[in-house]
């Protein structure tokens, strides 16, 4: 992400930008690389996915503060190792289609708009009757990483938004109907200005589904949705990361008036843990090992996720030293064999010494000779290389 343009300079805009300078920016660089107005233009349609990408960001305050702080790094945690999805991260559809399809003709934006958010799911149809897709809805959920490395299975419950079952979504009450909206004969728009520009926007009255209701249903005030918790029980497959997003089939938003149901996005963030740090599809762990084994040689039990391993110690291993067990890291999400798992060898200075000890200690260092050190002997010849240069560089003065 390191080639991409900053999104002020995208946009044209200041650091300081205020969300109505963001937005005023993006309506005019979309308008300008928008495809409809580039037909087979694949420079204007990828800059138009980026002004977008930009805009998706700088215009969400949450998103903003992030890449303020942290820059691209910060926006995985938000689209995912693989970054920017138009498809799957654009959340503004309905803000724009309208303006687009107004001055680009045709009903509801076309080119783009069909290709990029799933022929108009999300915004106003061309025919308020019509049938209307749910919203995706985006989950964010902490794991361990046992259950990360193994899989579970977990419920979680959410709000979701469905046509109100008392009314079955039409929002009027009982033994009456929705009437058709007189302001705009029932074609949910009305054209306003006049001479050569003039402009169709939703109906004020209806708010551009074509009809009202006079008697409103109670469950939901006649608005035809209600929100509802919703339990799912959610699969986590082996091997997920953090930034890895699960797509789960319909359990967004519900369709309304026979449209389809959204889907859920589980994004994944992977708690830290009190042994392993994960690297990709490798586990790594420290193994703190006794001087004694160090120096003699022995064996150590390393704790993998098949379980216990004995690594075994040359005579003299040094501090830090790394050892790989191949396969024992991470499956890989994609079912595609398993990372490997790499053990550093921690020595561990022994505490609270008895007396024995301290006096076996004794007689080791006194037999100790400096060919026993060889890495304090090289320190101690660096060091006085440098001691002498210094002495020299004084004496020239």
């Amino acid at each position: 992400m390191a080639d991409k343009q900053d999104y002020y300079e995208t946009l044209g805009v200041k650091r300081d930008a205020t969300p109505d300078e963001i937005k005023k920016a993006y309506r005019k660089m979309a308008m300008k690389y928008h495809p409809d107005r580039n037909q087979g233009n694949k420079e204007s349609e990828e800059k138009f996915k980026q002004v977008s990408e930009a805009y998706e960001v700088l215009s969400d305050e949450k998103k903003r503060s992030i890449y303020d702080q942290y820059g691209f790094d910060g926006m995985k945690s938000q689209f995912g190792p693989g970054g920017f999805d138009f498809n799957r991260d654009f959340t503004h559809a309905e803000d724009f289609s309208d303006i687009f399809s107004n001055l680009f003709g045709g009903g509801g934006g076309g080119g783009i708009f069909e290709t990029l958010f799933g022929g108009g799911r999300g915004r106003r149809s061309s025919s308020p009757s019509s049938a209307q897709d749910g919203q995706d809805l985006r989950y964010d959920m902490e794991i361990d990483l046992e259950e990360a490395i193994f899989g579970a299975s977990k419920e979680i419950s959410i709000p979701i938004t469905q046509d109100c079952k008392t009314c079955k979504g039409s929002g009027a009450a009982e033994g009456t109907k929705r009437e058709t909206c007189k302001q705009c004969n029932g074609s949910g728009t009305v054209v306003s200005g006049g001479g050569f520009f003039m402009m169709q926007q939703p109906c004020p009255v209806c708010r551009g589904s074509g009809s009202v209701v006079r008697t409103p249903c109670k469950s939901c005030a006649g608005s035809g949705r209600v929100k509802e918790k919703t339990r799912i029980l959610l699969k986590i497959p082996k091997g997920v990361d953090t930034g890895t997003r699960v797509r789960v089939a319909g359990r967004g938003e519900g369709g309304s008036r026979g449209g389809r149901d959204g889907d859920l996005y589980v994004v994944f963030h992977v708690r830290k843990h009190d042994i392993f740090y994960r690297n990709g599809d490798d586990l790594e762990c420290e193994v703190p090992v006794a001087p004694d084994v160090a120096a003699l040689g022995g064996e150590v039990e390393v704790p993998t996720v098949d379980g216990f391993a004995k690594l075994k110690l040359a005579s003299g291993t040094p501090n830090g030293k790394s050892f790989r067990l191949r396969g024992k890291g991470c499956q890989s999400v994609s079912g595609n064999g398993s990372g490997d798992l790499v053990v550093h060898i921690r020595i561990e200075v022994p505490a609270r010494l008895n007396t024995r000890q301290k006096k076996a200690l004794e007689e080791f260092a006194a037999a100790s000779e400096k060919s026993s050190y060889p890495e304090a002997r090289k320190f101690r010849d660096r060091a006085d290389t440098f001691l002498a240069k210094r002495d020299s560089l004084k004496s020239a003065k």
